[in-house]
């Protein structure tokens, strides 16, 4: 159970952010704003991402992670509810803050509690991975065929209120005892040594930091990208761009199970350094294309992004007591969506002063680079923390 709801929270995490990336291509029309303004709108609520993680992180540990799910999934689809009705941008910019709220819960809870639970740990992050790279996939197209078919408003009532049953079903399971709590993990780690620790949290920290900036600035970024450089290549307007962004991550979903299969199988200082060393040059890439050659660099990149992620996760969790791990998680997602969520007025800035995405994208290269550069400082094999795991 934990897996299933897990990968259902994943999802919907990831799939209201992007939807507003590509309803904001038509809130200019809609609210009498500009693009750079609109894009604004969802600033309060993905600093409030990540700054609360923390603190629900804390409530899971202490607390309860189960409880904490149920207030996330009735919490932020009631929230997407709002969105989809708001009536202008000052309160569609107040909508998205208590979107953010409730969407801090999930990746310090969540994760933590998918990684409690699970006995090959890469193997169930990859898996978790899948769905949350299929938020933005189907996010794009559905956003997309929402806006030219029914509306824009449906692109985001249309998700919450399905969020909301999830939650439904999800707190009669806990009341009757299907879903119950766990403080204990089902594959103990040995404990981390600390001069070990204090090496992986330094690079963590850096990784964390310029990932996530990575990855929410080129969230943002892409639907206008493709918009602008597609040449019609997937169709055009809103449905277009949505097309293109759901081919992106649909194989991004796709490059997640070899990700976790990758951090169950070799040394997690190597995948995680090899992947950055490989999304550098594609993001200098992107900077330049377009048409199809875009269309490929794009996939590309970002599924290097995302498939970081259960190398990461499984790093933190090495060095990470258990009792601590959501909290540490909180902490990670301050950086990954707090401090990164900054990455969408840079992208705003950047295109307001250049006219255009290239220095973006080479300024992310860059950034992709430095964390390669520093994940060689990680410390060595850790095949003790694969041996403690009972094949499956």
């Amino acid at each position: 159970m934990a897996t299933t709801f897990s990968a259902a929270g994943h999802f919907f995490n990831h799939l209201f952010e992007p939807v507003f990336f590509v309803v904001v291509l038509v809130l200019p029309e809609v609210f009498g704003i500009s693009y750079e303004t609109a894009l604004t709108l969802i600033v309060g609520g993905k600093i409030l991402l990540g700054v609360l993680a923390p603190p629900a992180g804390w409530l899971g540990d202490r607390w309860s992670a189960t409880g904490m799910m149920a207030v996330y999934f009735l919490g932020m689809g009631s929230a997407g509810l709002w969105v989809g009705l708001s009536r202008g941008p000052w309160e569609m910019a107040a909508a998205l803050t208590l979107l953010g709220v409730f969407a801090s819960i999930y990746h310090p809870v969540g994760i933590a509690w998918l990684v409690r639970n699970a006995r090959s740990r890469g193997k169930a992050l990859g898996l978790n991975g899948v769905f949350g790279s299929l938020g933005p996939a189907v996010a794009g197209v559905g956003a997309g065929a929402m806006i030219e078919w029914v509306g824009w408003r449906a692109a985001f009532i249309v998700p919450a209120l399905a969020m909301i049953a999830v939650g439904v079903v999800f707190v009669v399971l806990l009341r009757r005892g299907v879903i119950v709590e766990t403080k204990t993990d089902a594959v103990v780690d040995p404990p981390p040594v600390r001069g070990e620790a204090v090496r992986a949290y330094s690079v963590l920290v850096l990784g964390m930091l310029f990932g996530g900036l990575i990855y929410q600035a080129t969230q943002a970024s892409l639907p206008k990208l493709f918009d602008e450089r597609l040449d019609g290549l997937v169709g055009g307007g809103a449905l277009g761009a949505g097309v293109a962004v759901m081919i992106v991550y649909g194989f991004s979903a796709v490059m997640q199970v070899v990700a976790g299969h990758l951090a169950d199988r070799y040394p997690l200082r190597r995948v995680y350094l090899l992947l950055y060393m490989i999304q550098a040059p594609l993001l200098g890439a992107a900077a330049a294309l377009a048409g199809l050659p875009l269309l490929v660099a794009a996939m590309m990149m970002v599924a290097v992004n995302t498939g970081l992620l259960p190398a990461e996760n499984m790093l933190l969790a090495r060095y990470t007591p258990a009792r601590w791990r959501a909290t540490a998680y909180g902490a990670k997602f301050v950086l990954g969506f707090g401090v990164a969520g900054l990455g969408v007025p840079l992208v705003s800035l950047l295109r307001t002063m250049t006219g255009d995405f290239t220095v973006l994208f080479l300024l992310l290269g860059g950034l992709a680079a430095l964390v390669a550069a520093a994940a060689i400082a990680l410390p060595g094999d850790v095949s003790a923390q694969r041996a403690t795991a009972p094949a499956e």
